[in-house]
């Protein structure tokens, strides 16, 4: 039996399935090469992306405290292990849990003092992580960039769910 014969040319297939596949793709590169500037910034002061995202929802709602869910709710990515993600800013003193006494299964977390001082003393460098993020980009295409991730995403969020970029 003779074995087929080998081409000297090769087929070359696309890089991608389709156009949905190169840009998702392209959004998690992109993500990945973002993420990695940030974790610089918040490993420093032993916070993650998540953690530092839930303290700048709290400062934005204080001195009013603010249910364990709507927090949940609000977080940038999903927390499913919301109470893990918690336990670790109430053991470092940066918030407070209380219950309210009319209802003891509503959980309400608040900013502490030592978590405000913590963000104050990170902001310029979250400031400075973000101009290296995408400073190199002008307000217009920033701006086209926010609209179309706001596209992208629209008919994927909860539904009744506020977008982040709002709070």
């Amino acid at each position: 039996m003779n074995p087929l014969p080998v081409s000297t040319t090769s087929v070359r297939r696309p890089k991608f399935d389709s156009l949905e596949q190169e840009a998702f793709l392209n959004l998690w590169r992109t993500y990945d090469r973002l993420k990695t500037l940030e974790e610089e910034v918040f490993g420093r002061v032993g916070l993650s992306a998540q953690q530092y995202n839930a303290l700048r929802l709290l400062r934005a709602v204080h001195p009013e405290p603010m249910p364990t869910l709507v927090l949940s709710g609000h977080l940038i990515s999903r927390a499913p292990d919301i109470t893990r993600l918690l336990d670790r800013l109430e053991q470092r003193g940066l918030l407070s849990r209380t219950r309210r006494p009319e209802n003891r299964r509503v959980v309400e977390v608040a900013i502490t003092a030592q978590g405000l001082e913590l963000l104050d003393a990170i902001h310029a460098d979250v400031q400075r992580c973000h101009r290296r993020q995408l400073g190199h980009l002008d307000k217009p295409a920033l701006r086209q960039l926010i609209q179309l991730l706001q596209a992208a995403r629209q008919p994927h969020e909860d539904a009744g769910k506020p977008s982040f970029v709002d709070t």
